[in-house]
């Protein structure tokens, strides 16, 4: 892609909690290099869309009861730690307009929905944190930069953790 061509579409960034910093940091400078809005975006895999209505736009949320009623303290975290790191851009280079939403069901599809949605020109998510639990995870649930990578026409930015796997062990 020619950044001279480039046409003002957002970039999607798919966020998540304690997620490594690199992944919003990375998404922000790029916006901001490329003058374009980001879109954030958490998904909430414990809710899911349990009944549309077109006429009124409105959707009915069924949560596992199980699940934390934290979503709205959750948010206020990731948009504060979203609004942190634009500040910290250089002013001089200009910093990008963003925007958060919260988006429920399957991560990968959810974020491949609204990238078509709002015509993202790229989604931008993280590599799955270390460990035996995420690989487990990951093994049962798949990645979500692979299947956005194989599921759909956007480009895919993987943004990778960049602590060195000696260097997270205890």
């Amino acid at each position: 892609m020619m950044w001279e061509h480039f046409d003002g579409a957002p970039l999607l960034v798919g966020l998540m909690p304690k997620q490594h910093p690199e992944v919003i940091e990375a998404a922000a400078a790029l916006a901001a290099r490329l003058a374009a809005p980001l879109v954030c975006a958490y998904v909430d895999e414990a809710s899911y869309l349990v009944e549309w209505d077109p006429a009124r736009s409105a959707h009915r949320l069924s949560r596992h009861p199980d699940a934390d009623d934290d979503m709205p303290a959750l948010a206020a975290e990731l948009k504060a730690q979203v609004q942190a790191t634009v500040d910290k851009l250089p002013a001089g280079g200009g910093r990008p307009e963003w925007s958060f939403r919260t988006l429920t069901g399957d991560p990968a599809r959810a974020l491949g929905q609204l990238a078509a949605e709002v015509d993202a020109t790229i989604i931008i998510v993280g590599t799955s944190e270390r460990g035996l639990s995420h690989r487990l995870s990951e093994a049962l649930g798949g990645s979500v930069g692979a299947w956005l990578s194989h599921h759909q026409s956007r480009p895919v930015l993987v943004v990778p953790y960049r602590m060195a796997a000696h260097e997270d062990r205890p």
